[in-house]
Protein backbone atom coordinates (compact mmCIF):
# COMPACT_ATOMS: atom_id res chain seq x y z
CA UNK A 1 0.00 0.00 0.00
CA UNK A 2 2.18 2.67 -0.96
CA UNK A 3 4.94 1.75 1.65
CA UNK A 4 7.27 1.84 -1.25
CA UNK A 5 7.12 4.75 -2.90
CA UNK A 6 5.43 7.59 -0.52
CA UNK A 7 8.30 9.10 1.74
CA UNK A 8 6.17 10.37 4.63
CA UNK A 9 7.47 13.68 6.16
CA UNK A 10 9.85 12.74 9.39
CA UNK A 11 10.19 14.75 12.49
CA UNK A 12 13.04 14.24 14.73
CA UNK A 13 12.09 11.75 17.59
CA UNK A 14 9.02 10.30 15.09
CA UNK A 15 8.99 6.39 15.99
CA UNK A 16 9.61 4.69 12.68
CA UNK A 17 8.63 1.25 12.23
CA UNK A 18 9.63 -1.20 9.73
CA UNK A 19 8.03 -4.20 8.60
CA UNK A 20 10.05 -7.24 8.73
CA UNK A 21 7.43 -10.20 8.70
CA UNK A 22 4.34 -11.32 9.40
CA UNK A 23 4.57 -10.66 13.05
CA UNK A 24 7.64 -8.65 13.66
CA UNK A 25 8.47 -4.99 12.83
CA UNK A 26 11.81 -3.32 14.00
CA UNK A 27 11.30 0.02 15.58
CA UNK A 28 13.90 2.88 15.33
CA UNK A 29 13.57 7.03 16.24
CA UNK A 30 14.44 9.25 13.58
CA UNK A 31 17.35 11.43 14.56
CA UNK A 32 17.50 13.90 11.25
CA UNK A 33 19.59 14.38 8.68
CA UNK A 34 22.66 14.47 8.29
CA UNK A 35 24.55 15.98 4.78
CA UNK A 36 21.02 15.32 3.45
CA UNK A 37 20.93 11.80 4.94
CA UNK A 38 17.98 11.29 6.81
CA UNK A 39 19.37 8.94 10.30
CA UNK A 40 17.87 6.58 12.40
CA UNK A 41 18.59 5.55 15.88
CA UNK A 42 17.74 2.04 16.61
CA UNK A 43 18.65 -1.13 18.91
CA UNK A 44 20.83 -3.42 17.11
CA UNK A 45 21.53 -6.59 17.61
CA UNK A 46 25.68 -6.50 16.75
CA UNK A 47 26.90 -10.05 16.66
CA UNK A 48 23.51 -12.05 15.80
CA UNK A 49 20.74 -12.29 13.64
CA UNK A 50 17.81 -11.36 15.53
CA UNK A 51 15.59 -14.09 14.12
CA UNK A 52 17.05 -16.22 16.39
CA UNK A 53 16.43 -14.06 18.93
CA UNK A 54 12.53 -14.92 18.76
CA UNK A 55 12.40 -16.60 22.49
CA UNK A 56 15.93 -15.28 23.45
CA UNK A 57 18.38 -12.81 24.33
CA UNK A 58 21.49 -11.25 22.62
CA UNK A 59 23.86 -9.55 25.71
CA UNK A 60 25.94 -7.38 22.63
CA UNK A 61 23.64 -5.21 21.65
CA UNK A 62 23.67 -1.72 21.02
CA UNK A 63 21.56 1.90 20.08
CA UNK A 64 23.00 3.26 16.86
CA UNK A 65 22.91 5.51 14.60
CA UNK A 66 22.28 4.35 10.66
CA UNK A 67 21.15 5.72 7.57
CA UNK A 68 17.71 5.09 6.84
CA UNK A 69 17.66 3.32 4.14
CA UNK A 70 20.23 1.16 5.29
CA UNK A 71 17.82 -0.02 8.55
CA UNK A 72 15.00 -0.23 6.15
CA UNK A 73 13.49 0.80 2.63
CA UNK A 74 10.09 0.27 3.50
CA UNK A 75 8.90 2.52 6.60
CA UNK A 76 6.34 4.30 8.15
CA UNK A 77 5.84 6.54 11.09
CA UNK A 78 3.66 4.54 13.99
CA UNK A 79 3.78 7.77 17.14
CA UNK A 80 1.42 4.27 18.46
CA UNK A 81 0.86 5.93 22.06
CA UNK A 82 0.64 10.06 21.49
CA UNK A 83 -3.08 9.40 22.42
CA UNK A 84 -2.03 8.21 25.94
CA UNK A 85 1.51 9.69 26.33
CA UNK A 86 2.84 12.98 25.09
CA UNK A 87 5.98 12.57 23.39
CA UNK A 88 8.88 14.18 24.71
CA UNK A 89 11.17 16.77 23.45
CA UNK A 90 13.40 15.77 20.98
CA UNK A 91 16.37 18.18 21.52
CA UNK A 92 16.19 18.44 25.46
CA UNK A 93 15.06 14.67 26.04
CA UNK A 94 15.47 12.25 23.40
CA UNK A 95 18.87 13.60 21.75
CA UNK A 96 20.47 13.70 24.82
CA UNK A 97 19.22 10.28 25.43
CA UNK A 98 20.56 9.00 22.44
CA UNK A 99 23.99 9.93 22.81
CA UNK A 100 23.69 8.35 26.18
CA UNK A 101 22.74 5.27 25.40
CA UNK A 102 25.01 4.74 22.30
CA UNK A 103 27.89 4.93 24.44
CA UNK A 104 26.79 1.66 26.70
CA UNK A 105 26.29 -2.12 25.78
CA UNK A 106 22.42 -3.25 26.25
CA UNK A 107 20.97 -7.04 26.79
CA UNK A 108 18.34 -7.21 23.89
CA UNK A 109 15.46 -9.08 25.42
CA UNK A 110 12.57 -9.97 23.26
CA UNK A 111 10.44 -9.47 25.54
CA UNK A 112 11.41 -6.91 28.22
CA UNK A 113 13.68 -4.93 25.75
CA UNK A 114 13.27 -5.10 22.38
CA UNK A 115 14.24 -2.17 19.42
CA UNK A 116 10.37 -1.32 19.98
CA UNK A 117 10.72 -1.29 23.76
CA UNK A 118 13.94 1.31 23.34
CA UNK A 119 11.88 3.40 20.88
CA UNK A 120 8.83 3.85 23.00
CA UNK A 121 11.40 4.90 25.76
CA UNK A 122 13.11 7.41 24.05
CA UNK A 123 10.04 8.97 22.47
CA UNK A 124 7.97 8.60 25.54
CA UNK A 125 10.09 8.29 28.73
CA UNK A 126 7.93 4.61 28.67
CA UNK A 127 8.60 1.06 27.65
CA UNK A 128 6.12 -0.53 25.45
CA UNK A 129 6.04 -3.41 23.06
CA UNK A 130 2.72 -4.07 21.26
CA UNK A 131 3.85 -6.54 18.89
CA UNK A 132 5.27 -8.41 21.68
CA UNK A 133 1.73 -8.72 23.40
CA UNK A 134 0.15 -9.56 20.12
CA UNK A 135 2.31 -12.15 19.52
CA UNK A 136 2.45 -13.71 22.53
CA UNK A 137 -1.32 -13.33 23.60
CA UNK A 138 -1.42 -15.53 20.24
CA UNK A 139 1.39 -17.77 20.34
CA UNK A 140 1.66 -18.64 23.97
CA UNK A 141 -1.64 -17.74 26.23
CA UNK A 142 0.12 -20.18 29.07
CA UNK A 143 3.21 -18.10 29.20
CA UNK A 144 1.64 -14.52 30.08
CA UNK A 145 1.25 -15.32 33.98
CA UNK A 146 4.98 -15.82 34.64
CA UNK A 147 6.04 -13.02 32.87
CA UNK A 148 3.24 -10.62 34.39
CA UNK A 149 4.42 -11.34 37.70
CA UNK A 150 8.12 -11.02 36.65
CA UNK A 151 7.00 -7.56 36.24
CA UNK A 152 7.92 -4.96 39.78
Amino acid sequence: MGLHNSRPQLYPGDIIEFPRNKYFSHFGVFYGERDGVPYVAHLTCRDSDTKLLLFGRALNSAVKLDPLDVVGKKYKVNNYLDDKHPPRDFYSHIKPEIEDVMTKTITFDILFHNSEHQATLLRYGVKKSEQIEKVYAKIVPTWRQPFEKKRF
